[in-house]
C-alpha cells in the first residue's frame, strides 16, 4: 500500500472489502458520466458494473489497483499480464482503465496509481508497458507524457462518442531501469 499526507491510498486487491465494490462502481459511474474514459458512454446498470469488477479478480493476468481519497475509493488501474501463449510479447504489459472520479482529481491520485502499475511491472519481469487514451482526455494524455510515455501511434476512429468519431493515442514506456 502507498499513501501520503493528503489521505491518499493505492493498494493492489484480490478481493473487494466491505464497501470497495459499491464505492468502485460509484466511482466508475461518476468518472464515465463526466466522459473520463472507459468504453462505455453511459453507465450501465449497476449488476453490469458490479459483474464486471467481480471479473476483472477473478482473471489472473489482472491485477486491480483501487485508489481512495479520504477513505473512500475514488480511482483505479488495472495492470493487463500477456497471455502466456503470446511469447513474443512476454516483456510487456498494459495498463487498462485507469481513471479517478471527478471527485477526487487533483490530488495525484493517478500519478500514484500508475507509478503502483509501473512498479508491479517492473517486479514481474517486464521492461514495457503499453497503454491507450481517447484523444479528448487532455489531463490523462498529460500524466502519461510527463511521465515518460512515448505517443508512437494514433487511430482517427478510435471511439465514437455521442456519434462523433473521437480520436485515439497509444503510448508505451519502457521501465527495466536500464534506459
Amino acid at each position: 500500500m502507498k499513501s501520503n499526507s493528503k489521505k491518499l491510498s493505492v493498494n493492489l486487491i484480490n478481493k473487494f472489502n466491505v464497501g470497495e465494490l459499491q464505492e468502485l462502481c460509484k466511482a466508475t459511474e461518476e468518472a464515465i458520466e463526466k466522459g473520463i474514459g472507459f468504453s462505455w458512454i453511459k453507465p450501465p446498470p449497476r449488476q453490469n458494473l458490479e459483474n464486471y469488477w467481480k471479473g476483472v479478480l477473478a482473471m489472473p493476468q489482472r491485477k486491480l489497483f483501487i485508489g481512495s481519497f479520504e477513505g473512500a475509493v475514488a480511482a483505479s488501474l488495472q495492470l493487463v499480464f500477456p497471455n502466456k501463449s503470446n511469447e513474443a510479447s512476454s516483456f510487456s504489459a498494459s495498463i487498462d482503465t485507469h481513471f479517478v472520479s471527478p471527485w477526487a482529481r487533483g490530488h495525484g491520485l493517478a500519478r500514484m496509481l500508475l507509478e503502483a502499475g509501473e512498479e508491479l511491472a517492473y517486479q514481474n519481469g517486464f521492461s514495457q508497458i503499453l497503454l491507450e487514451v481517447r484523444e479528448t482526455q487532455n489531463r490523462a494524455i498529460s500524466l502519461y507524457e510527463n511521465a515518460g510515455y512515448i505517443r508512437w501511434g494514433e487511430l482517427p476512429a478510435y471511439h465514437i462518442v455521442n456519434e462523433k468519431v473521437v480520436g485515439g493515442y497509444y503510448y508505451h514506456k519502457r521501465i527495466d531501469k536500464k534506459q
